[in-house]
């Protein structure tokens, strides 16, 4: 007997968020400048080479010979007491007293906005962001289908008048900021505002979200203190931090401080995610902290770092077109330059690229897009050496076509 045949149906739909969030604008730079000839300013990546592969390998060769069974087995939820207990003595003696459990380990603290986004925003909820902002803190609010609204601001960060109104009109669930070395601008918010948006967060009742991944690539000038160390805080500040930028990426561990009701909260949607951050990684982690000296590695790091930012600041005012204007970061990774308003950045990033150099076009760090960041560009400079980058641009000016006296209308 002759078997039917039947027409394929198509399969069921993504979900609304998924079909809603697209494609990311910086993976489908980095795929088009990942070429090895192209000098890259893009990228957000540390340098490799300064990474401690010694240090690390041997935190977790000593993990796995002493505790292989523990190393290699499931762990809790929110994280290696061991782990934790080292990061609240590192937070402690920076200025804010810590204890383990006020913590949760994540897998990198991108996990945490994602979190955080699960256990605090349905659908049209409202979140406060700095302009610019963060990229991938905009890609997870939006996947979560949060109005995203820009706070003003200036060269010293937002506006906390601004803020101020914008929450008492919004009712907004949070107010995302990263308040040193911020990424993309590189500038870092004073003591005083600082101060003004803590005050903000206790008058008007409104959580707000420090991530911290730079903070201690400090090349100059004096610590600032974290929002959540102001007087009155305890119970609405949520602090982000990772060891991406300061020990290595590879090992994706990050970690979350915030108030009971929502740390339990976020171990609950983590739980669900994946479990826990991987054991291994957590106890190599604590490990490196015990054996090793890690912040004489970031000294060291920042120390390299430094050199390659002001290689980058002595180029740019022969590379970029006349009229422009750029951020002078005191740690980090990141500057931001602004070109004169009759320059689209994204429409020059091809011609730039086949110059062989690549930047990041300022126009997604933009809440809502648009016209606002055509004419900016954020660089990168601590993946490539002095010379490197001043070989870069050189490539930027060529690919650009413009002269320091005829720029381009």
């Amino acid at each position: 007997m002759a078997v039917p045949t039947f027409a394929s149906a198509p399969p069921p739909p993504l979900a609304a968020r998924a079909r809603a969030v697209g494609g990311s604008p910086v993976r489908d730079i980095l795929a088009v400048t990942a070429r090895p000839e192209v000098i890259n300013f893009a990228g957000g990546l540390p340098a490799p080479e300064l990474f401690d592969a010694e240090g690390i390998a041997a935190a977790f060769g000593a993990v796995l010979a002493e505790t292989p069974a523990r190393a290699l087995q499931y762990s809790t939820t929110e994280g290696e007491p061991v782990l934790r207990e080292a990061l609240a003595g590192r937070m402690s003696v920076r200025g804010l007293p810590t204890s383990a459990d006020d913590l949760l380990v994540t897998t990198g603290s991108q996990q945490a906005l994602s979190l955080l986004a699960t256990v605090l925003l349905e659908p049209g909820d409202t979140v406060l962001v700095e302009s610019p902002c963060y990229l991938a803190a905009l890609q997870a609010f939006a996947f979560a289908g949060a109005r995203v609204v820009a706070v003003p601001g200036d060269d010293d960060g937002p506006d906390p008048s601004a803020l101020d109104a914008l929450v008492e009109r919004e009712r907004p669930k949070f107010f995302y900021t990263v308040p040193t070395f911020q990424n993309p601008t590189g500038r870092t918010m004073s003591a005083v505002r600082r101060a003004a948006v803590a005050a903000v967060a206790v008058r008007r009742g409104v959580w707000v979200v420090e991530d911290d991944p730079y903070g201690e690539l400090r090349f100059e000038g004096e610590r600032v203190p974290w929002i959540a160390a102001h007087e009155g805080v305890a119970d609405r500040v949520v602090l982000l931090g990772s060891f991406s930028k300061v020990m290595a990426p590879g090992l994706r561990v990050g970690w979350l401080r915030a108030p009971g009701v929502l740390r339990r909260a976020c171990a609950v949607a983590k739980q669900a995610a994946d479990l826990h951050t991987p054991t291994v990684n957590q106890l190599a982690a604590a490990r490196y902290l015990a054996d090793r000296d890690l912040d004489a590695h970031v000294g060291r790091v920042a120390g390299v770092y430094r050199a390659r930012r002001d290689a980058m600041l002595a180029g740019l005012g022969d590379a970029l077109p006349e009229g422009s204007s750029w951020t002078r970061p005191e740690g980090g990774m990141f500057l931001w330059a602004r070109l004169p308003s009759s320059y689209d950045t994204t429409e020059l990033l091809g011609e730039v690229v086949r110059a062989g150099v690549a930047y990041v076009p300022g126009a997604p760090f933009y809440a809502g897009g648009g016209e606002v960041g055509r004419a900016t560009m954020r660089l990168c400079f601590v993946t490539q050496t002095p010379e490197e980058i001043g070989e870069g641009l050189r490539r930027l000016r060529v690919g650009g076509g413009w002269s320091r006296s005829s720029p381009r209308p």
